[in-house]
């Protein structure tokens, strides 16, 4: 029996979508996160654990640009949507790459399933996108020039950013998030029910559709950027390949940036330094969205 496309076993979707399965020491991989991190947070200025929302988990940081008003990228952590170890605190090493380009660089921290559904961790990172718009002046984001990008969940959560209806959900302007990048993401969730995430996310046929981003055309015109390592796994490359070109259907474009040499747990490693290919990507992209 078929559980999704020509798989017929967890064991199968396993290998492909379990991206820890290759981390001989996970600890190690969060410690170094840390570690980078806190040297960031020593080098950069910036404003800690500012609330976008009423719950504890609602929190972001804020790293501003030399110059400001300046771009601001909103960047969402991955970990399955699950995974309470990866917070905020652990990725101020992003804001390096950003910042050397000119750009302010969020930050943002969501509550993990089972706490709340993925419907709720969408919702909160609207609710971040329309914070840093209507109170970022004060830190030096430009409110009008939003991007958002993020890894794994958190190119997930990037996608259903620019498929949101701005101005019918939250009175702001439509084009209020002039474009993103999703690094390794998670385009249909239809898999994931099958795996073994489902006790952690619950997923349900109406939750699926409502947050798969291949079932939600954003704004024709919509520009993205899709990048992935070489090294991730099949199942990966199709998601990227299969939403690329359901915007193209749709009259949004996306480019498929591959990083040679890359898992998916090193693929953003490259955020840390202006000059890596996936900085440069996304600073060039970004520049060709909301302008220098």
């Amino acid at each position: 029996m078929r559980l999704y496309r020509d798989f017929t076993s967890q064991e199968q979707l396993d290998a492909e979508y379990n991206t820890m399965l290759g981390v001989a020491d996970p600890a190690a991989l969060f410690r170094g996160r840390q570690a980078d991190s806190d040297a960031a947070r020593r080098d950069l200025p910036h404003v800690d654990d500012l609330a976008y929302g009423p719950s504890l988990s609602e929190r972001l940081d804020i790293y501003p640009a030399e110059a400001s008003p300046a771009p601001v990228a909103l960047f969402y952590h991955g970990g399955y949507w699950s995974t309470p170890q990866l917070v905020k605190g652990l990725y101020g090493w992003v804001a390096r790459g950003m910042r050397a380009h000119g750009f302010a660089t969020v930050v943002v921290d969501y509550a993990p399933c089972p706490t709340v559904t993925i419907t709720e961790i969408v919702r909160q990172a609207r609710a971040a996108v329309a914070w840093i718009h209507r109170h970022g002046a004060a830190f030096g984001c430009d409110p009008h020039r939003l991007y958002v990008y993020g890894h794994s969940a958190g190119g997930h959560l990037a996608a259903m950013l620019v498929s949101t209806d701005w101005q019918g959900a939250y009175g702001l302007p439509q084009g209020l998030v002039r474009g993103g990048t999703a690094i390794s993401g998670l385009f249909d969730l239809a898999p994931f029910p099958f795996t073994w995430l489902q006790p952690k996310l619950q997923l349900t046929g109406a939750e699926i559709d409502r947050n798969s981003p291949m079932r939600h055309a954003p704004p024709p015109g919509t520009n993205l950027l899709l990048a992935l390592g070489g090294l991730e796994s099949a199942e990966f490359h199709r998601q990227a390949a299969s939403y690329q070109a359901f915007l193209s259907l749709h009259g949004s474009a996306a480019e498929i940036v591959t990083i040679p040499g890359c898992t998916h747990n090193t693929v953003i490693d490259g955020l840390a330094d202006p000059a890596s290919a996936i900085s440069v990507a996304i600073a060039g992209h970004m520049k060709g969205c909301c302008g220098r």
